[in-house]
């Protein structure tokens, strides 16, 4: 069962974005560590109106255990969705980060999606896959994008077999990730 996702998943949900993004979280956060890192995504993941907040994602249930998730915002939201992560960093270090734009403002974008290890292999993921692009329909979006590293090729070919394609490369946190797109039809 797929389920809108709610404050107090955030203890389940942080540490799968960080395994999902990696050196992302710590440009996000500031933290130098993996523990800080999870756990100021934990603090944003609870609050509203940020790119990584419970509003933007889903949680795959294994009866009534959280077993994965799907984030995803529209691109023409990303400005305002960073906000409070460059503030957060102009607080914490004093200094001021620029986070590249991994989402086009005409998209709905999956920023993440992730399985706890325990469980995959057993297609949740593309039942989270399948409830980002029923999301995207619902709202009134054709067009869809992720962004997948390029060191990981398995990703990669389910993106492919789903329908994605590249439509170009971007560097986000030092790693080279692929952009791909697929267009939606009216069907839900």
């Amino acid at each position: 069962m797929i389920r809108k996702a709610e404050p107090t998943d955030a203890a389940f949900a942080a540490p799968l974005i960080y395994d999902a993004i990696g050196d992302i979280a710590h440009t996000l956060t500031g933290a130098t560590e993996a523990a800080d890192a999870i756990r100021m995504m934990e603090e944003f993941f609870a609050k509203e109106n940020n790119r990584l907040s419970y509003e933007n994602a889903v949680i795959a249930m294994d009866g009534d255990v959280p077993v994965g998730l799907a984030l995803f915002y529209h691109g023409s939201q990303t400005e305002v969705l960073d906000r409070p992560f460059v503030e957060h960093v102009q607080r914490l270090t004093g200094g001021t980060i620029t986070l590249v734009k991994e989402a086009k403002d005409d998209e709905f974008y999956l920023d993440s999606v992730a399985v706890d290890s325990s469980c995959r292999g057993k297609g949740i993921g593309s039942l989270l896959l399948d409830a980002f692009e029923k999301e995207a329909i619902q709202r009134g979006h054709d067009r869809i994008a992720l962004l997948v590293d390029e060191e990981k090729p398995r990703a990669r070919k389910l993106y492919e077999s789903l329908g994605y394609r590249e439509d170009g490369t971007v560097i986000v946190s030092g790693h080279k990730l692929s952009h791909m797109v697929k267009a939606l039809s009216e069907k839900a």
